[in-house]
């Protein structure tokens, strides 16, 4: 078909019309490539000024960032030094506090204990509810003459500790039974109130709400101190009556089965008050085992071996926490238990001693004695564990320690989990802010 449009041969006139239109077909193609060209090259001199002004933007850019960029690349290098170079930290260990031995005890409650520090007293008792009472007792900082004077300051002391302890101990029956879930009304109750008119219902509140008390009621609550002193010297008394006259009384006795010349012989003096000594033994003996029975009594027995694991885990540095009391010893060489045989001990020196001085043919002459020695031989008895208590790696020290250690085994019980929590909370509230001043 291409080859038939070639052949086709143009009329005259139509070539003549082409060949003169081919002239300006030409210059207008030329006109055209010149503007072209020329847009081209105003098109390109643009886009090298931009370049050129982009160019110096990144200079100026890369000039400003030069010291930053810097600083940042040297600090990371000094990153990654420390971590090559430094070791790799490790979590210290927590610090425990330095052993010592502890003038803090106490006295185990009806379901809490007493703990008494050298600024506070504190009760710690489990109420019926599961929660812990906490109650703390500042104490005078400053101390009498006589209770720095030795042989004195012990009667003071465990006369003091007696009131106190008789005071806790009464208070502790009352807060041990707070919480208690109230009895349930019967419905027959609930009928009867019902039935009630409003009337009668507001005047049972109203003599309900008022004090019922007698004048001995009144008497107690208006002389609450008085009585603590005097139930505590009741319980001394009955101490006094049970452990030293009783023993006694019963040598007396033996006494009717000699001539009134052999009874004044020095030998058999020695001997009865040795008689007196094994007997009073026997008698503190017997009255353990027997308190030891009772099921209260037994409770209290666990909340001493409390007490005990608690001072102990107090006096190793350990954090007072039930894990690390659980795991320390229920006896304590300065117990009042082992105070209480150290007394024994030296009741029977001092009035065997008495006894050959004084004789031994008047009974009630013996009963006065032994009453008015009974502050020697506490004075005697305080200084004696004192001593033992800051030398109880001393052989002869130990001597005096060891029967006080296996009386605990009646007089201390292992506690349970609730009754530690208890002897923690009464610790934590008398450790004194200085801790050298709870130093034996």
């Amino acid at each position: 078909m291409n080859d038939e449009m070639n052949n086709t041969t143009l009329p005259e006139g139509v070539e003549n019309d082409i060949d003169s239109v081919k002239p300006l077909a030409s210059e207008a193609v030329a006109a055209v490539a010149n503007e072209t060209a020329e847009a081209a090259s105003e098109v390109a001199a643009s886009v090298t000024e931009t370049a050129a002004e982009v160019a110096t933007a990144e200079t100026t850019a890369a000039e400003a960032t030069a010291p930053v960029v810097s600083e940042v690349e040297e600090d990371a290098e000094a990153e990654v030094a420390k971590t090559i170079v430094a070791p790799t930290p490790t979590v210290p260990a927590p610090l425990k506090s330095k052993a010592k031995k502890t003038t803090i005890g106490g006295q185990a409650l009806i379901e809490g204990i007493m703990m008494c520090g050298p600024r506070r007293t504190a009760i710690a008792v489990r109420k019926a509810d599961g929660s812990i009472y906490v109650e703390e007792i500042k104490k005078s900082a400053s101390e009498t003459f006589f209770e720095k004077v030795p042989l004195v300051r012990g009667c003071i002391r465990f006369f003091r500790q007696l009131i106190t302890g008789t005071a806790a101990l009464m208070k502790s029956a009352e807060i041990s039974e707070e919480g208690a879930p109230e009895e349930n009304v019967s419905r027959v109750a609930v009928e009867e109130e019902k039935a009630q008119t409003i009337a009668e219902v507001k005047e049972e509140k109203k003599a309900a709400a008022k004090p019922k008390s007698s004048k001995l009621d009144q008497f107690a609550d208006n002389h609450q101190d008085g009585l603590m002193v005097f139930a505590a010297v009741l319980g001394l008394a009955f101490s006094v009556v049970l452990f030293i006259l009783l023993p006694r009384l019963v040598v007396d006795t033996a006494l009717h089965f000699f001539s009134a010349e052999r009874s004044d012989s020095i030998k058999l003096n020695v001997v009865l008050n040795l008689i007196e000594g094994v007997v009073r033994i026997a008698i503190f003996l017997l009255y353990l085992v027997f308190t030891s029975k009772i099921k209260d009594i037994a409770r209290v027995w666990m909340y001493h071996g409390a007490e005990h694991k608690t001072i102990a885990c107090y006096e190793s540095g350990e954090p007072l926490t039930v894990e690390n009391v659980r795991k320390c010893s229920r006896f304590h060489p300065r117990c009042g238990t082992a105070f209480l045989f150290i007394v024994v001990l030296v009741s029977i020196l001092v009035f065997c001693v008495a006894s050959v001085f004084i004789g031994v043919r008047v009974w009630w002459v013996n009963m006065l004695v032994r009453l008015a020695l009974v502050p020697l031989v506490g004075g005697i008895s305080y200084e004696i564990l004192r001593f033992c208590g800051r030398h109880d790696q001393n052989p002869i020290c130990k001597v005096f320690i060891a029967p006080g250690l296996g009386l605990q085994k009646l007089t201390t019980k292992e506690p349970t989990d609730s009754m530690i929590e208890v002897a923690i909370a009464s610790v934590q509230a008398v450790i004194p802010e200085n801790s050298n001043e709870d130093i034996w």
